[in-house]
């Protein structure tokens, strides 16, 4: 099965979109990328204007792909939008194409939990094993693949279980959260029906979830585009690139450690929400991938 992309009007990198940080269940093996998604392997490559995908277990569908990808993003609009100044036209300029993803909320939600003081190597070593340990093998192209198991399923495993994927002091986190989760007390998908600030407040009351899980979970998986999660490459982008736009004494004393308090992670993320708009969430990955790629070069 095959997209065609025309460049002008629907401008697209799976590269960009796929190794910005923002996903941990893809790897490309030769030529082509392979992920796990809704229980399916998903074998996608790109060649120029033309997207080339398969599904295992086959199913003909190519709007759950260009959903998946956000396809249906106006991303010139959005790129005019939030290009407001020579740091970000940068970003843009040299990821061309990047995209955020609809992620299935559940398994955003508890990969972004994982994800606390970890590096992106280390959680998709974690998700890889909570799926290769209590998922559901499929194996194509030779290669084996795991689904990731569902809220019902994560909620009876032990806490030792649990641990053993190396997981540490999240493993508890992760088992209370698929218990309320699987009790029904918060339905993930509801969450979509109510603005940033309201959905934000519920899923801060689970366990394991600080500001910047709760952002990552609102911005990859619940529609809230104006998310703008806080990390310490985001704390850098603040700190360095929009000084100017800070108290001196705020940059200084937050540029001087390695964690800032919620009043400061809140600082940061109403100035992003403002500067950049009803789109910042798009800026934030752009900025968050300019740092990170730059730190590793």
């Amino acid at each position: 099965m095959e997209i065609k992309l025309n460049r002008s009007t629907v401008p697209f990198s799976l590269e960009h979109s796929l190794d910005c940080g923002q996903l941990f269940r893809w790897e490309k093996l030769g030529d082509w990328w392979y992920g796990v998604v809704a229980d399916r392997v998903i074998k996608i490559k790109q060649s120029n204007e033309r997207l080339l995908f398969h599904f295992f277990p086959e199913i003909p569908n190519q709007g759950f792909i260009e959903n998946y990808l956000r396809l249906d993003d106006n991303l010139p609009s959005i790129i005019s939008e939030i290009g407001k100044d020579e740091h970000i036209r940068r970003a843009i300029k040299l990821f061309f194409g990047l995209r955020l993803s609809r992620q299935e909320p559940w398994e955003c939600l508890i990969s972004y939990i994982c994800a606390t003081y970890k590096s992106i190597p280390a959680i998709k070593k974690m998700i890889n094993n909570i799926s290769q340990r209590f998922g559901k093998k499929l194996t194509f192209d030779g290669y084996d693949f795991y689904t990731f198991p569902k809220p019902t399923e994560l909620a009876q495993i032990s806490p030792k279980d649990l641990r053993s994927c190396g997981l540490g002091f999240r493993a508890e986190r992760v088992l209370e959260t698929a218990k309320i989760v699987d009790s029904g007390e918060l339905v993930l998908e509801y969450l979509e029906r109510l603005d940033y600030h309201e959905a934000k407040r519920e899923l801060l009351v689970l366990p394991g979830v600080g500001q910047k899980v709760a952002d990552c979970v609102l911005l990859f998986s619940l529609e809230k585009l104006e998310a703008f999660p806080i990390d310490v490459w985001m704390k850098r982008v603040a700190t360095k690139l929009y000084a100017s736009h800070f108290d001196s004494s705020f940059v200084k004393r937050v540029s001087s450690k390695g964690s800032i308090t919620p009043k400061e992670y809140a600082t940061i993320g109403s100035f992003g929400r403002e500067y950049f708009g009803r789109y910042a969430g798009y800026a934030q990955e752009y900025l968050f991938h300019l740092l990170r790629t730059q730190q590793e070069h």
